[in-house]
């Protein structure tokens, strides 16, 4: 019986490489420490009122002080969304 001949394989050619593009990122340097500050504002301002009975940050707020301080841990988190 004869042989059967063997078909050569093309050699393997990696697809070309891609061009790297640039990724320009702003310069977000201060979401840190500003997220960082409200935080620290907010709980700061929560424990002062606890501290003094109500009679600080602000007086005429009374309990709203509370809501104050959670106004500026929220707003830490709403500036901790443009951390990259």
């Amino acid at each position: 019986m004869p042989k059967s001949r063997i078909r050569k394989k093309a050699d393997f050619t990696p697809p070309p490489a891609k061009q790297a593009t640039n990724i320009k990122l702003t310069n977000r340097s201060w979401v840190a420490p500003m997220m960082l500050a409200f935080f620290l504002i907010g709980l700061a301002w929560i424990v002062v009122f606890y501290v003094t009975d109500g009679d600080l940050p602000v007086d005429a707020l009374g309990n709203w002080n509370i809501v104050v301080g959670f106004g500026f841990i929220a707003g830490g988190f709403g500036v901790s969304t443009q951390w990259k």
